[in-house]
């Protein structure tokens, strides 16, 4: 089959590999759909590999049709599956663990599919699990709030009751997060963030960029307030008056998704598959689909996300 690896110059390459061997667990999926996550950037600069037990090129959710499935398995081929990765879906086939492949929602689109587990995983994973869920009346903020994670956090959040501030850097993101039911929306570049929360205390902070901003927003958190850290883009130091934490016991809590068991993933794939897939079906949620290249145009994926310019997911396929 054919992957795009990475060269040792950290270029994208369409290049023949050895055709996935499924082991007796797993599924074999022929690949239509991938999405772009940042992650993914990050392996392409050489600066987060996949776990060893994974293919080493990028790719952390695919969607496509089962080739091969345990005899005793919920699948059997012919099936349209989505599934979350630890790496290897820029390619023309793979395998996963069968808990780690779910049916595609009814009514979506293999394109739609393709960009369902990343980061609707990360967002159950982290408001659900982590955040021990939210209830009306929560406020939750989050930057970035046009990214693929983002929208998803929104939707999320707004399900569970809660009001919603973020940030954005555009008017059409701006119009599309109001849309989804934000109730405060900033400009990062041209409107301070700190007001809204000093008058809006979070109840739930999910954190993908960090920074200096970090630390003067968290002083901010309702009493027994959870800060959830999964990326560090906007820098990786803060300050914190550490008073606040234990005087307001506010939880400051590091989560990754990739570094999950199988087990882990697959208990938050059900999870999905029963509580989110029907709202999928009913258009209560929605992927937001950015832009759609083949997967030999990786670069040019990329790029979109490189220059922040997507609102919602950016989708590599195969014909």
């Amino acid at each position: 089959m054919k992957a795009m690896i990475i060269d040792e110059k950290r270029n994208f390459v369409w290049s023949e590999v050895p055709d996935p061997v499924r082991k007796a667990d797993e599924v074999l999926i022929k690949v239509a759909a991938a999405a772009v996550n940042r992650a993914d950037l990050m392996q392409k600069d050489g600066l987060y590999a996949s776990p060893p037990d994974w293919p080493q090129w990028c790719g952390l959710e695919a969607s496509g049709v089962v080739l091969e499935a345990p005899a005793n398995s919920f699948f059997k081929a012919g099936d349209k599956v989505c599934a979350l990765l630890g790496g290897g879906g820029y390619s023309e086939m793979v395998t996963v663990p069968a808990g780690m492949v779910v049916p595609i929602p009814e009514g979506l689109s293999m394109v739609e599919a393709g960009s369902l587990p990343e980061v609707w995983c990360t967002v159950y994973l982290n408001l659900m699990m982590e955040a021990g869920g939210m209830k009306p009346g929560d406020v939750f903020y989050m930057q970035a709030g046009a990214s693929g994670v983002g929208l998803a956090a929104i939707q999320f959040a707004k399900l569970m009751g809660a009001k919603v501030i973020t940030t954005i850097d555009s008017p059409e993101k701006a119009a599309f997060v109001k849309k989804l039911g934000a109730d405060f929306v900033l400009d990062y570049r041209t409107e301070d963030v700190r007001p809204v929360i000093e008058a809006n205390p979070p109840s739930v902070a999910l954190d993908c960029i960090g920074g200096k901003l970090m630390g003067e927003c968290f002083k901010n958190m309702v009493f027994g307030g959870r800060w959830i850290m999964i990326a560090t883009m906007g820098g990786a130091e803060t300050t914190i008056n550490l008073e606040t934490v234990w005087r307001k016991r506010i939880r400051l809590i590091g989560s990754t998704l990739r570094s999950r068991t199988s087990q882990e993933k697959a208990d938050i794939l059900k999870a999905l598959q029963t509580k989110l897939w029907p709202h999928f079906t009913s258009g209560k949620l929605i992927t937001n689909i950015h832009a759609v290249f083949p997967m030999q145009q990786a670069d040019e994926a990329h790029g979109v996300l490189r220059r922040c310019e997507n609102i919602g997911k950016v989708v590599l396929t195969l014909e």
